[in-house]
């Protein structure tokens, strides 16, 4: 299949900027220079104030919206939500979404040279923080000629950016949109980053991270890590009325080949995944998921480190999310609320579990669509 015609946003084009000045990182480690990976979208007004940065998740990049040639097999990763019309409406804003460092998509990353030793960086990247992934994004503004984003908008751990800019820059933003996410991770959900991360540093060919080194790809553990993860992001129900119980042959064989459709779907999963995703850079955003507490820095009072954000909040969780359960952003909200905050929030019946935020729900698409009107409305579009 071939894209002839690339739809309003036209072909995308992909940009890039390389930082000369360090980014000092919460780890205390320096990275002297570095690339970031983004994409653009819409046209900035003559005040600049309809900006709006979108912020992905874990296995995410900078391809959110429309196609970047005819040989590409499907759109950006948000573009149901990013376009003419659309809930992030690009006739009226200017939208941003940016690969975050430590990525294998463009931005400076394990994948790229250390040009301080001339080798790979693979293992030995720096750990990267929310906070640090924040602080390279407000470069970026920076080089846009942008001092206040009409809205942050995440989900998942994009979600997460979203609340740490309304901390760590309370005066550049103006809404901060927080999706299916949390405040810091449940125990349970560092258990599974732990089991993925294990599955990732066990295959043979992890080689302690220099892989690429001895030219292979620890292809396996990455296939395991992401079929967990991908289990964790959909809900029962939405397992079972795509698969069921369904046989890829209609009866059983009696031997521990894939048998069921939901074993092949997972497989083909893993197997994509892993030909297209490094693995030292999965197991870095899973670190900075772990490590996302900015109540930590308060004495844990989450309402005391919100105390200083100046943003109106906007969140929405969904009821069949287990990975970042609804009363995870209830958390956030009645912190909000004691903080004395401005914020909106919905639970949204939806039956795709976490995924949902990525997805076509009409009554999330009519929340985001009207409550983007009015951020719209603010900006003097």
């Amino acid at each position: 299949m071939s894209v002839t015609d690339p739809g309003p946003l036209g072909w995308v084009e992909p940009q890039a900027h390389h930082f000369t000045d360090p980014l000092a990182l919460v780890s205390g480690r320096v990275l002297p220079a570095y690339t970031l990976a983004y994409e653009t979208y819409g046209e900035l007004n003559p005040s600049k104030s309809n900006a709006i940065l979108v912020c992905h998740a874990l296995s995410g990049h900078q391809h959110a919206a429309g196609w970047h040639s005819a040989e590409d097999k499907k759109p950006g990763w948000w573009d149901l939500y990013i376009g003419p019309g659309k809930p992030i409406d690009t006739d009226r804003f200017f939208v941003v979404c940016s690969n975050n460092l430590g990525g294998c998509h463009g931005s400076t990353g394990p994948v790229d040279v250390n040009p301080e030793t001339g080798a790979v960086w693979g293992p030995n990247f720096p750990v990267m923080t929310v906070k640090d992934w924040v602080h390279s994004q407000k470069k970026l503004a920076e080089v846009l000629g942008i001092t206040q984003w009409a809205a942050v908008i995440g989900g998942s751990l994009g979600g997460m950016q979203a609340l740490q800019w309304a901390i760590t820059y309370p005066e550049a933003l103006r809404h901060a949109v927080v999706i299916a996410s949390a405040p810091k991770l449940s125990a349970q959900n560092i258990a599974f980053n732990e089991i993925s991360r294990h599955a990732i540093m066990s295959d043979p060919d992890f080689k302690e991270g220099h892989y690429r080194e001895r030219s292979v790809n620890p292809k396996l553990g990455l296939m395991l890590a992401r079929m967990l993860g991908h289990v964790t992001y959909l809900s029962d129900h939405a397992m079972r009325e795509k698969f069921g119980r369904e046989l890829k042959t209609g009866s059983l064989n009696f031997d521990f080949d894939t048998q069921f459709q939901v074993e092949s779907y997972l497989r083909y999963q893993g197997e994509t995944f892993s030909g297209q995703f490094d693995a030292n850079t999965y197991l870095l955003m899973t670190k900075a998921l772990d490590y996302f507490d900015p109540a930590g820095a308060f004495n844990d009072d989450l309402a005391l480190a919100l105390e200083g954000t100046l943003c109106q909040f906007l969140l929405v969780s969904f009821s069949s999310d287990w990975r970042f359960a609804p009363e995870r952003s209830r958390e956030m909200v009645d912190a909000l609320m004691q903080a004395r905050k401005r914020v909106s929030y919905a639970e949204v019946e939806a039956s795709e579990g976490h995924d949902a935020f990525l997805l076509h729900v009409p009554r999330y698409y009519y929340l985001l669509k009207t409550y983007l009107a009015q951020v719209s409305t603010e900006a003097g579009e």
